[in-house]
């Protein structure tokens, strides 16, 4: 069973993360995180937001990178876990697709018969 998500406001993670809630708002500004908010408009930042501060805060505190320079970094590991996501689609679809066409072709009485190279080599030998 899933577990509830967890929700955490903007003074508890400032403290949590030694820094100013006001960096927090900053980064929320830029676009490099997008806290939920309550009904009441208090921002509630989710586990996955605290990964990605995570990230910031490695990417500024321990390599020096600016905000945009994060931005970029933030947007390309996005399209490249997009890009992951899509590709793995694509291999089910496939797997798929060769499942059935392997059910097809031994409720016929034939089979996908895989051979390697050296026995196609020895075949034409022969």
């Amino acid at each position: 069973m899933k577990e509830p998500k967890k929700y955490y406001m903007i003074s508890a993670v400032a403290k949590m993360y030694n820094i100013h809630p006001q960096t927090l708002r900053l980064y929320e500004r830029e676009g490099l995180l997008k806290p939920s908010r309550s009904q009441g408009n208090t921002r509630l930042y989710t586990d996955d937001d605290l990964k990605r501060l995570e990230l910031i805060l490695t990417l500024t505190r321990e390599m020096g990178v600016n905000l945009a320079g994060v931005e970029i970094i933030l947007n390309m590991r996005d399209k490249m876990e997009a890009i992951q996501r899509q590709v793995g689609e694509l291999i089910q679809f496939i797997q798929k697709l060769l499942d059935e066409r392997s059910e097809e072709l031994e409720s016929r009485g034939r089979a996908i018969i895989r051979l390697s190279q050296l026995d196609i080599v020895r075949k034409e030998e022969e």
